[in-house]
């Protein structure tokens, strides 16, 4: 059974490089993450066996570990994430004017959406 902290990795690391993976292996991530199918259910509904949807999970489990160990992705925007919110008390708490704290502010909260 899959632990909350490794399922809450295994979507994080979907976000980032979901797009890398094939049409099937998304299609069977979601379901199994995401829609909450069993092995199963995810074979009966793909019409494959219960041993391919397996193995296509961790695969494809494997795949995205990979993609962060030679990417960084996930850790870098870790590392901006928490950077920001270092900042933001510093700047809510400086002299700069008004709407210019409000512009920097906003331009830090658009870093984290991208």
């Amino acid at each position: 059974m899959n632990t909350i902290p490794k399922i809450n990795e295994s979507a994080r690391l979907f976000d980032f490089y979901g797009t890398l993976l094939t049409e099937k292996q998304q299609l069977i991530f979601k379901l199994y993450y995401y829609d909450d199918l069993s092995l199963g259910e995810i074979a009966q509904e793909l019409n494959i066996s219960r041993q391919a949807v397996y193995d296509i999970i961790k695969r494809t489990e494997n795949l995205l570990k990979n993609y962060e160990d030679n990417l960084q992705l996930w850790a870098k925007y870790q590392k901006t994430e928490k950077n920001i919110k270092d900042i933001k008390p510093r700047l809510l708490a400086s002299n700069i004017d008004g709407k210019e704290k409000q512009r920097l502010l906003a331009l830090l909260d658009s870093l984290l959406e991208n």
